[in-house]
């Protein structure tokens, strides 16, 4: 691999270290950190940085970071080195690694590594960066990484989920710190230069014999993305080195005279150079104003949104309608941004129980705790997030669900609607190899679309986004229960007909048959997918299913993009793995309204008001938010004359591929809100009781690799689903009581609980440590589990299990694998959802077996595996024709 060699160039390092804490345990060993690298980095042995090229930063407030990263990201043109070190936080699902500065308390007032340290990092004008953190939980710093667009090279501390301080540590420099410094300082034996991959290596070398606080080898992590070489750090040596070359010596000796020789040839310019007619005026450069801290707005929407917003939002951040100075704002500079935007997502429910809850939202941001009764066992501020400046939820309907929700009288949070940013309509993906018989594509009923896909015609299964978890389930739901005859959406008080709603439900009755979201549901089809996102068991599932989805997602599909969990492919799907978009008639499309949130008791209110004002007239210029969203696959907003915009140049609709007709119709919102309420009603009686039985590995193996994090965020999903109708019960396995009986269980939680505080407590213990030092017996807590569901009450029942891997086959009694199987095959069924841990997910002959043998699913732990997850837990209470 080449090298880059940044000498001579405008190279910037960045050195941000935290040692005192105000309401955290302060960290000594940090205390020296920045000196020591700072010693090494400007070091002539070294020869990269000079004097004046490192910044220091010891942050009490998140702003310091902020304007410290704008500063280097700005000023960097070759190599720009990025250092943390601090504490670090994650969310109980192992992502959002928060940095920690001075005033942080738990999840106030921190530094979050992939909103804004790798915005401005992803912004910045240098040829390569290089980013070392070092702070507990480094190692999860990775997945977010690989969605920049810069050549940037990380490096970890350590691995996954491991803390690497314990607050103990001797004042002198960290452990790792103290590591980097010899290594760039004294170089390595047979090399000329230390580059960033032999740093990497060195260090596991130098750190082989050192634990971590939790007693873990320590194994430093990197990670790459976009470079096609590797970045010299230090040119020490201890063989001879050859003299800094000429070239690079008088780069590095013109560069701060740089500025003041062109100033001097301006001014020779004007006086060499006749004026005539007039006065010229000369505003000579200078030293540009500092940047005050940029307001920052917090953007909620749903995951499918989330990268088309984020890429958005970045690109309004960097735009003259954030950045050039406004009348009465004096106090900005030309060229510094007004806002800077946070765009995070959340599942639709979860987003409704936090405006629900909006009283313990802003008391937990703001540290105070506070809420109603009725709020107990809500986090809004894990899940959605940040209360938000504003909302872009994927329709209207979603707008008038969440005000339902919001309490009558007190609620703490105003929404305002300020109407749709983009739009795409609902489609219903079918099989290219199976296009309907006599149904038009852009204009077919919903009757004609259920009875063209039945066991007598096509026999498609039909894949529903979840109308309780996502809005594009939501307004599919509303068209098939309103627009059923394909007339248009009746005016208000104009409910669904239960017969209808009775016979689109029996269509959508098999556990699986509902997703998180679109995006998720389609990358179970892709034909790359496989066991590891969840696909269904049996091959050739995609081609005997016909996805409820949105326009946009479907083609995203078709061309081969990133979707949901599944990550690009190297071009558009074969013709044979497509789906053919066929339009509901007179159903609403999506229109993504833009949501104002107001808190009472803001102080900067009115501020907040204009940010959020502006940003939205900037999303539905022509000239500027349209263009990215239209870019992305939406269609655009209706101009000035009203008219709704056929996609434009560089909109992937217009390529064929995507299987889509840019020419059907974009059918606005027009359902009442009694309307929507009426309809999640009859969703709500179309559904049956059901039963759950969460069935959970608490073997100590789960507290490797991040496992446990991911695992517990799963079962908490489950539990925000439980309810009157939705009961469940906690098991775990082995119990801690008998360990070594393999049929032992601990009935955590018994089964037919309503309420999820039980559940929560128990999963609170298992996640603070209390876990069983004996391997897990899988099939034989399983066979116990099955039996169990077989004897219970009603039919709706089913088993999710949780596990790392099944360490219960060395000393497995004989006829335990065939008693399970006999079991599965027995009516009822009992749907087994398995949510695997191991390291080859479920992409296992038993696991694929037990999802086919048991008509279940099966889903390889990731970050999103928790939501994936919930999306087929939404599908149990679905009722068959005939099972009333």
């Amino acid at each position: 691999m080449s090298e880059y060699d940044a000498r001579g160039k405008v190279n910037r390092a960045l050195l941000i270290c935290v040692s005192d804490y105000q309401h955290l345990r302060p960290l000594p060993a940090v205390k020296d950190n920045a000196e020591e690298l700072e010693r090494v980095l400007v070091d002539p042995a070294t020869d990269l940085f000079t004097k004046g090229e490192v910044r220091i930063c010891r942050p009490q407030e998140p702003w310091e970071v902020e304007q410290a990263l704008d500063a280097v990201t700005a000023e960097a043109r070759g190599l720009l080195l990025v250092h943390f070190s601090g504490h670090g936080r994650v969310g109980s699902d192992g992502g959002n690694l928060q940095l920690m500065v001075g005033a942080s308390k738990a999840r106030h007032k921190t530094v979050s590594w992939q909103d804004l340290v790798l915005r401005y990092l992803d912004n910045a004008r240098a040829d390569r960066i290089v980013i070392i953190l070092e702070c507990c939980y480094s190692g999860n710093a990775g997945e977010a990484f690989h969605s920049s667009r810069k050549p940037m090279s990380l490096l970890m501390a350590a691995q996954p989920n491991r803390r690497v301080f314990s607050g103990d540590e001797p004042v002198g420099g960290s452990v790792f710190t103290r590591a980097v410094v010899r290594i760039l300082g004294r170089g390595i034996p047979g090399r000329r230069c230390v580059t960033f991959e032999d740093l990497v290596r060195t260090l596991r070398d130098e750190l082989a014999d050192e634990r971590t606080p939790m007693g873990d080898v320590w194994e430093p992590r990197s990670a790459q993305q976009n470079t096609t070489d590797d970045v010299v750090l230090s040119f020490a040596t201890s063989e001879p080195r050859p003299r800094t070359p000429l070239r690079i010596r008088l780069r590095r000796w013109l560069n701060p005279f740089l500025r003041h020789w062109v100033r001097l040839l301006l001014i020779l310019a004007i006086v060499l150079v006749p004026a005539t007619g007039g006065i010229v005026l000369l505003s000579l450069p200078g030293e540009p104003p500092a940047c005050r801290p940029a307001l920052e707005l917090r953007l909620l929407t749903a995951p499918e949104a989330e990268p088309a917003l984020r890429q958005a939002a970045f690109a309004y951040e960097m735009s003259a309608a954030n950045t050039r100075p406004l009348a009465g704002e004096g106090d900005y500079a030309d060229g510094c941004r007004r806002a800077q935007i946070t765009v995070y997502s959340a599942a639709k429910d979860q987003i409704d129980q936090g405006f629900a809850a909006a009283a313990r939202w802003q008391g937990e941001a703001q540290g105070s705790g506070g809420g109603a009764a009725g709020d107990k066992g809500t986090d809004p501020l894990y899940r959605p997030g940040p209360q938000p400046d504003l909302w872009i939820p994927e329709s209207s309907a979603d707008y008038d669900e969440a005000r339902r929700a919001l309490p009558a009288t007190g609620s703490p949070a105003a929404l305002r609607n300020t109407g749709p940013v983009a739009y795409t309509p609902l489609v219903v993906g079918i099989p290219t190899t199976k296009r309907l018989d006599d149904v038009e594509p852009d204009a077919a009923t919903w009757r004609e679309l259920l009875t063209g896909t039945d066991a007598d015609h096509r026999n498609l299964k039909l894949l529903r986004p979840s109308p309780v978890l996502s809005g594009t389930g939501l307004l599919h739901t509303i068209g098939l229960y309103l627009a059923h005859d394909g007339a248009a959406l009746g005016s208000a008080g104009t409910g669904p007909d239960p017969a209808v709603a009775d016979d689109a439900e029996s269509r959508l009755s098999a556990p699986g048959s509902q997703y998180a979201g679109s995006t998720e549901l389609l990358c179970s089809l892709r034909p790359d997918a496989g066991a590891d996102a969840g696909a269904a068991a049996g091959s050739g599932a995609a081609a005997r299913s016909a996805p409820l989805v949105s326009e946009k997602s479907l083609a995203d599909f078709n061309l081969g993009h990133a979707t949901g969990s599944c990550p690009a492919g190297s071009g558009p799907l074969p013709l044979r793995d497509r789906y053919a978009a066929y339009y509901p008639k007179n159903v609403p499309a999506l229109d993504h309204p833009l949501i104002r949130v107001a808190w009472r008791g803001a102080a900067d209110a009115t501020a907040r008001r204009a940010a959020v004002d502006r940003f939205g007239e900037w999303l539905r210029d022509p000239d500027g938010g349209q263009r990215i969203l239209v870019a992305q696959g939406y269609r655009g907003v209706p101009g000035k004359d009203g008219a709704m915009p056929q996609p434009a140049k560089g909109s992937p609709l217009l390529d064929s591929r995507t299987e889509t007709d840019p020419q059907a119709p974009v059918v606005p919102f027009t359902a009442d809100p009694d309307q929507v309420a009426e309809v999640l009603d009859g969703y709500a009686k179309a559904q049956k009781s059901s039963q759950l039985l969460i069935l959970m590995d608490t073997s100590t193996s789960m507290a490797d690799g991040g496992k446990l994090p991911v695992a517990a965020a799963a079962v908490g999903r489950a539990l925000e689903m439980v309810g009157a109708h939705h009961t469940y019960g906690l098991w775990t396995f082995p119990d801690p009581a008998h360990p070594d009986d393999p049929d032992a269980v601990r009935r955590a939680v018994p089964l037919g609980t309503a309420d999820p505080a039980p559940g929560r407590a128990a999963l609170a213990r298992i996640a603070g440590g209390e876990l069983v030092d004996h391997g897990a017996a899988m099939e034989e807590a399983l066979t116990a589990a099955v039996r169990t569901m077989k004897q219970a009450k009603g039919t709706n029942n089913a088993i999710v299990l949780i596990l790392d891997q099944d360490d219960g086959q060395p000393r497995r009694a004989a006829g335990v694998e065939k008693t399970l199987t006999e079991l599965l095959k027995d009516g009822p069924d009992v749907p087994v959802l398995t949510l695997s841990m191991g390291r080859s997910g479920c992409d296992t002959f038993a696991l694929q077996g037990l999802a086919g043998a048991s008509k279940g699913r099966c889903v390889t732990g990731s970050p999103g595996a928790p939501d994936q997850l919930a999306g087929f837990i939404a599908s149990i209470g679905t009722a068959a024709k005939g099972d009333k």
